[in-house]
């Protein structure tokens, strides 16, 4: 079974060595979490745009996307349902998400910035959100 504990991004300033990131832990063990995130970790400069994908297994309607950094609760960019958006958190006009008619998704940030280091992590359900 794969073992899927999001994707980590780390954002970096300029092209010197000075390098925000720090290493998470999963501590759920070996899981089928259903779903399958890529890349697992990206490390990207500043300004620059990262896309995140986010593959279910089949029969799953709904989606959301979680963003959490180093010592924060998640928070909670977008949720989706039959590829319509449900909901949409208080994130900047830089993050974008989409869900496809297959139940891919993706997550979309431009221009990043250091403060979008973080752990995103991608929710699959069966049913539809409350």
């Amino acid at each position: 079974m794969p073992l899927n504990c999001g994707s980590q991004l780390a954002v970096r300033e300029g092209s010197g060595s000075r390098l925000f990131c720090w290493v998470i832990v999963c501590l759920l063990g070996v899981v089928d979490s259903g779903v399958t995130q890529t890349p697992r970790y990206l490390i990207k400069a500043r300004g620059h745009r990262v896309i995140l994908r986010c593959s279910p297994m089949s029969g799953h309607h709904s989606v959301s996307w979680y963003q959490q950094t180093l010592g924060q609760g998640p928070q909670f960019p977008f949720e989706f349902y039959e590829n319509m958006r449900r909901a949409k958190g208080h994130f900047p006009g830089r993050f974008s998400a989409q869900q496809f008619r297959d139940a891919r998704s993706e997550l979309n940030v431009s221009s990043l910035e250091l403060s979008d280091s973080a752990l995103h992590l991608c929710a699959r359900s069966f049913s539809q959100p409350c």
